[in-house]
């Protein structure tokens, strides 16, 4: 079991969330086809804890020009500024890929640049960190709806950031496997997440800059991609951690005291090895 570091630094995470009603029609076995639009309601980013990490649709010079929350309005005008399209008045199509820059329909044809989502979010830390992705406490990482259980197993969430692609499958179990480019990672559920290279994301080194390039797609080819969706109303939670190399939380000494028992729990690293 290794020692954790008995130096607390920050603790910092970023939560992405994304409200959507899905209009789905006709089906084949695994393919379906979204009529109408993916109407996207909200989409709100929030640090949900420290102020140690930011993010923001550009690139800024310091980190006190970085945001703690973007509304689906700027994200949507800025897919409409520089793609052509606005996310409210399209549909998000099922589609497929091999390396997460080009997609497919079913029948083999390039899919159009609205049938799934894109946009680029540039991060900055006030210390070094390696970011992943948590599902631990009520703002961590799941994608759910009301109507349908396992809707969250037919999403794809990529995240790409130099060079390097990590895609999380809500349907794969804890752990990682090459493909698509680069690594398909699954999460363990609440409190039980292991913070490590399978679901690593990406590194931030202080004070700099980093655009990360995230893409939301249904994958076609998925057994959970029928018309059982269709007119589903789903909701897309992300929410993002530091660590230091050994995949301990990073933790703010300044506010590690001065945080009451009602806050939500601190995740840890789990070594019971």
């Amino acid at each position: 079991m290794k020692q954790k570091s008995s130096k607390k630094l920050l603790s910092t995470s970023l939560l992405l969330v994304l409200i959507a009603l899905v209009s789905l029609t006709a089906a084949t076995t695994a393919w379906m086809t979204i009529a109408d639009s993916t109407r996207l309601k909200t989409m709100r980013l929030d640090v949900t804890s420290g102020a140690n990490l930011r993010f923001d649709l550009d690139s800024h010079e310091t980190f006190e020009e970085y945001v703690k929350s973007l509304r689906l309005i700027d994200i949507a005008d800025r897919i409409l500024r520089d793609q052509g399209y606005h996310p409210r008045e399209n549909p998000l199509s099922p589609v497929t890929t091999t390396d997460c820059i080009h997609f497919t329909l079913e029948n083999g044809e390039p899919a159009a640049k609205e049938s799934y989502m894109e946009f680029v979010l540039h991060f900055m830390a006030t210390d070094d960190m390696v970011v992943h992705l948590t599902t631990a406490g009520e703002e961590g990482t799941r994608i759910f709806s009301d109507e349908v259980s396992d809707i969250a197993k037919a999403m794809r969430i990529s995240f790409t950031a130099d060079d390097s692609t990590a895609v999380y499958d809500p349907g794969m179990e804890p752990g990682s496997e090459e493909g698509l480019g680069g690594k398909i990672f699954g999460l363990a559920r609440g409190n039980r997440i292991v913070y490590d290279a399978s679901n690593t994301l990406f590194f931030l080194n202080a004070g700099v800059d980093k655009p990360v390039t995230v893409r939301i797609w249904l994958e076609g080819t998925d057994e959970i991609c029928t018309d059982a969706l269709r007119g589903v109303p789903y909701h897309i939670q992300l929410r993002f951690v530091g660590t230091d190399e050994n995949g301990n939380l990073l933790e703010d000494s300044r506010t590690t005291t001065r945080r009451s028992a009602a806050a939500t729990p601190t995740e840890e690293r789990n070594e019971n090895k």
